[in-house]
């Protein structure tokens, strides 16, 4: 173990994004094990492989299929994200994302989009189904974890790291404990620091994976690229899983209802529009 106040730290590259685990007094070895479970972890979850958990998933046909833990725990919370948005987050947006052309990660560029095969999407309870070890997708549908997926790793990963350490997955983070002086753990957000202690980050877009004049936001109610009015959220909540689905559903919202979601839901949150920046705190 290094001694109590240093901080060790280690950045890689997953899932096409940028990641940094931190921890206080903590063996580097440690987080170099925490790189590998993201790695086995993410090969499971991603949808551009056409052999892995979730591929299975998505070619199911109706048919119930048996799922790892970490998939049954993901799914349900993306029911419970479902839920906790009204409808706003909706993992069952894979259609969308190919009708898109958003079939292969966007280093490898997008491929032509077909937006007249872009339809609202289904309420997800209708058409997931999770039970013990078991999950049921309906025909035709198909599902894309994306952020919620980093948010949910993220705070796996804090908790397993210790109890003083900071996981980021491409800016979903979680944060536990006090951080490397004692008052929290310094984190970029909005162009501010905000200093974390047992809390989560995240930030929606739709100024990132964004090509053509489309991007990879998908609103639920169209299938269709959103356009309400909102460039970007960010978020602080308790959790980097809750802070992931609060900042995507207020952008999804638009500026008054996501204003209003966050003022119920978040714990910290910045609104940006194209032309302005809106913010509001509680609690931090």
């Amino acid at each position: 173990m290094r001694p109590d106040n240093v901080v060790s730290a280690h950045h890689f590259e997953a899932m096409g994004t940028t990641c940094a685990l931190f921890g206080v007094g903590m063996d580097r070895r440690r987080l170099m094990e925490g790189e590998s479970w993201v790695h086995r972890i993410s090969a499971g979850l991603t949808r551009f492989s056409s052999d892995n958990e979730l591929a299975r998933l998505n070619r199911s046909m109706g048919t119930w299929v048996d799922v790892s833990p970490e998939m049954e725990e993901l799914l349900r919370e993306s029911l419970r994200a479902f839920e906790l948005s009204k409808g706003l987050v909706n993992v069952a947006v894979l259609p969308s994302m190919l009708a898109i052309g958003y079939t292969r990660p966007l280093s490898e560029g997008p491929t032509g989009a077909a937006l007249g095969g872009a339809l609202p999407l289904p309420p997800l309870p209708d058409v997931l189904t999770v039970r013990r070890a078991r999950v049921r997708l309906a025909p035709g549908c198909g599902i894309d974890l994306g952020g919620l997926a980093k948010g949910w790793m993220a705070d796996r990963l804090c908790e397993w790291l210790g109890a003083n350490a900071l996981a980021n997955l491409g800016g979903d983070l979680s944060a536990g404990g006090a951080g490397p002086a004692g008052d929290g753990w310094p984190v970029g957000i909005a162009g501010a620091t905000v200093m974390l202690r047992d809390h989560g980050a995240a930030t929606s877009s739709v100024l990132r994976r964004e090509w053509g004049g489309l991007h990879h936001l998908i609103d639920p109610r169209t299938g269709r690229p959103a356009d309400t009015g909102l460039e970007e959220a960010s978020v602080v909540a308790r959790t980097g899983l809750d802070a992931e689905v609060i900042a995507k559903t207020a952008l999804l919202a638009g500026p008054d209802v996501g204003r209003a979601f966050c003022a119920a839901h978040a714990l910290g949150w910045w609104l940006s529009t194209p032309t302005l920046a809106a913010s509001g705190s509680r609690g931090l």
